[in-house]
């Protein structure tokens, strides 16, 4: 896989780091990994961000200390989990790229990705969520989920392939035709991944902001009964784009 990155924290002087944290991990495993800390801490006086990146710092561990070849995504989530002492919670995604061509994936939450062919999308995986706005979220406190709460799935790429996986800051403000749009553009503009990573996250990043326009969370707010508000939904930006190379 070519990938790139890029994160959009959202303004907070107390949290500038934001509470997104991923990872890629390039060398030896084609394995990337998100996470997005879970709202409410800071009424507790924790950073919301803090689990999420020790978490994910224990992914890339857990990766370091597996025997070179395949990667497993449920025994490094598992491991890394397990290490992960933090206070707080977060959702968590992690990908790997398998010799036979498949995306192994694990996921809890609402973080996710979705795989596009020759412009269309094909494939987007599943939320995990209790109720409107409450998603799946491993963590050690009363309440959190444990990675067997994990939805383990393998699915078939083909090379050209573009997988653009993200936290829900990223799918909570873009429409599935919008980022088809972009992603139409890849081979006539000559985007690389972290040109493409930076576009749609400047995108959501806008539609986020913009209080009169319509996005996928307005659409499920409405849908959920919780309100017939439009906009976007102000939160960190999370964007890897991988370009799959078989």
């Amino acid at each position: 896989m070519n990938l790139e990155s890029y994160y959009i924290p959202k303004q907070n002087i107390s949290n500038p780091k934001g509470e997104d944290a991923h990872f890629i991990h390039k060398a030896d495993y084609q394995t990337i990994g998100v996470a997005d800390g879970v709202g409410g801490w800071t009424q507790r006086g924790v950073d919301e961000g803090k689990y999420a990146r020790e978490l994910m710092k224990n992914c890339v561990l857990a990766l370091d200390s597996e025997n070179k070849g395949v990667v497993n995504p449920m025994m490094v989530l598992n491991e890394a989990y397990f290490k992960t002492k933090a206070p707080g919670s977060s959702t968590a995604c992690i990908i790997t790229l398998t010799r036979d061509n498949y995306l192994h994936v694990v996921n809890v939450g609402d973080s996710g990705f979705m795989l596009f062919r020759d412009g269309e999308m094909v494939y987007k995986s599943p939320i995990q969520q209790r109720g409107f706005n409450c998603p799946y979220q491993l963590g050690r406190s009363k309440g959190s989920d444990r990675p067997s709460s994990a939805e383990e799935l393998k699915v078939a790429v083909k090379e050209r392939d573009i997988l653009v996986v993200g936290t829900d800051g990223l799918f909570d403000n873009m429409f599935v035709s919008e980022m088809k749009e972009i992603i139409g553009n890849v081979e006539k503009e000559g985007l690389t991944p972290k040109e493409l990573a930076w576009t749609l996250a400047e995108l959501a990043s806008y539609n986020s902001l913009d209080k009169d326009g319509d996005t996928p969370f307005a659409q499920a707010k409405r849908f959920a009964g919780c309100g017939q508000d439009k906009g976007g939904k102000v939160d960190d930006i999370t964007v890897i784009v991988a370009y799959i190379v078989l």
